[in-house]
């Protein structure tokens, strides 16, 4: 039998000349750049100039105008949005986010440093929007061309918008707002990926990713209920679309279709039942996520609108949400100002400890995180750690609600307290300097396997100084991309940790009134006690 050797690939991180960076050479590397979008998709999404197109192909088909189209548009945003007129004036190049990007660390492509990936639309800026543009390349300055058009898209998609460049940046620059905004121009000319415009459309129409019908939902739900009856004993009834519910409660589909997220919503129906939350969910409102987010601020506000349109309908007083990422920027910090918030809404007060939570005042919605926490800080849960012995935790401060939305305490109080076991990974990769998990961004889709593989290696090299010094095998997230990709990015770096989330482990621990004596955790696995 033949052997096979794995070949030995050399990542070498170098800095471009200012003069090489300008010129807009790209070859489309097989694993690294995005499929075009779907006809039906774009179609029912209206986007602007569907047609057949390919990435490869010479000729992309681009409206005949498209040059005029995406200049008046980019002076649209200078004028509208005042940090990108400001990113694009006040970077002087000094190369302190260069090696702080995963994709770079882990392709070694210059041009995926965070400020040369700025570069490429920053140069096109001088050139029609200074006076200096008139000097040219001298200036920094290109002309806007197809091959730049083509560069653009390249790159573009080669960020996950995680933000860690800007935590390095002394002027603040936010690389990933910048990136957002060349997507944003890009859809403008017909140039959008397939993966994110897929869930966006299933979102459209049926208000969840994975395009789920209300009985779909539902059945799912109750499925996840008879695990747990078979669990504990315990029958616990899924309250759907109940109308004058106190809270509207809201998670990723995947939370309620995929794995490890399985266990993580048998997590949330637990502890809902257990302290008698008088809660819903919503067959409208069935997806926390919001993938409008990776192309276009329309895109993500016409997602966003259906999670204040049912709490209206439903008539609740607040809305509490699941454990997600890129959910949780969304709504910390677009919710309210994408669409007004109904004035039927309440300040958020928990119905079990009377804690107001301030921070949520404006969007209405609290964090599982936040909620948890609050519960086991007014000793109103009963928990045996113990029972999550099999476990060496750690933590991945994901992108969006960590380094985005500051929340760094509460997964850890409540990880804790429910578990014994706990070591954070090196200091330098976690809370806001956290690194990504590589698939961020709209970048969980198989036709960029190899930069997803690249760009998650430094959060994979992070974990295995953990596991090796002190045995960590459960590695975990509060976030549905994480959940999803994790599992294959530690298969690809050969690292035998489970990936799991923080509600798994409070429905492990977790002590229900009336239970059955427990002999397995939530994946059904023998429960093992380090006495």
């Amino acid at each position: 039998m033949e052997k096979h050797v794995a070949e030995k690939v050399r990542i070498e991180q170098r800095f471009p000349s200012w003069r090489e960076l300008l010129k807009p050479t790209t070859e489309f590397k097989h694993g690294y750049y995005h499929y075009p979008f779907r006809i039906s998709d774009a179609k029912y999404l209206e986007l602007p100039f569907v047609r057949e197109w390919n990435p490869l192909d010479k000729d992309w088909k681009l409206p005949p105008n498209w040059k005029e189209i995406f200049l008046t548009k980019m002076k649209e945003y200078l004028e509208k949005f005042r940090s990108f007129k400001l990113f694009m004036d006040i970077c002087v190049r000094c190369g302190a986010c260069a090696d702080k990007c995963h994709y770079y660390i882990g392709t070694g492509d210059p041009k995926n440093m965070p400020v040369a990936r700025a570069e490429l639309i920053r140069s096109v800026y001088r050139r029609y929007f200074t006076p200096a543009g008139k000097l040219g390349k001298i200036a920094g300055a290109r002309d806007l061309t197809e091959d730049v058009i083509k560069e653009l898209y390249y790159y573009a998609y080669q960020c996950s918008l995680c933000r860690r460049c800007s935590v390095f940046c002394p002027y603040g620059i936010d690389t990933a707002e910048v990136t957002w905004i060349v997507r944003m121009l890009l859809k403008e000319i017909g140039v959008v990926h397939r993966f994110s415009l897929i869930s966006i459309a299933s979102s459209a129409r049926t208000g969840n990713h994975l395009g789920l019908l209300p009985g779909g939902i539902a059945g799912a739900l109750q499925s996840i209920a008879e695990d747990i009856y078979n669990l504990t004993g315990i029958e616990i009834e899924v309250p759907i679309n109940k109308k004058g519910a106190e809270i509207l409660f809201v998670a990723p589909s995947a939370d309620y279709f995929a794995t490890p997220h399985w266990y993580v919503c048998m997590g949330y129906l637990m502890l809902f039942h257990e302290i008698g939350l008088d809660y819903t969910w919503s067959t409208y409102a069935s997806e926390g996520g919001n993938f409008g987010t990776f192309i276009s601020y329309e895109l993500a506000q016409k997602l966003n609108a259906k999670i204040y349109q049912e709490a209206e309908r439903l008539g609740v007083k607040w809305i509490l949400g699941g454990e997600c990422g890129h959910m949780w920027r969304d709504k910390h910090q677009y919710l309210a100002t994408m669409n007004e918030p109904p004035k039927t809404l309440e300040d958020p007060v928990s119905p079990i400890t009377g804690t107001y939570f301030e921070n949520a005042a404006s969007t209405k919605m609290v964090h599982i995180a936040e909620f948890v926490a609050d519960l086991i800080a007014h000793k109103k849960l009963k928990l045996d750690p113990r029972r999550n012995d099999k476990w060496i935790v750690t933590l991945h401060d994901a992108c969006n609600y960590a380094r985005a939305m500051g929340l760094l305490e509460e997964p850890r109080y409540v990880i804790k307290n429910v578990c014994r076991f706990f070591y954070e990974m090196p200091e330098h990769t976690i809370r806001e300097k956290s690194y990504c998990c590589g698939s961020g961004g709209g970048l969980l889709t198989e036709e960029v396997m190899d930069l997803r593989m690249r760009g998650g290696m430094p959060r994979a090299m992070a974990l295995r100084e953990v596991h090796r010094k002190y045995g960590v095998n459960y590695l975990c997230t509060l976030c549905a991309i994480d959940k999803a990709a994790f599992p294959h990015l530690l298969e690809y770096w050969r690292l035998p940790v489970a990936v799991g989330g923080m509600m798994e482990l409070v429905g492990n621990a977790l002590i229900m009134k009336g239970e059955k004596e427990r002999t397995t955790d939530l994946r059904g696995e023998p429960l093992i006690r380090r006495d």
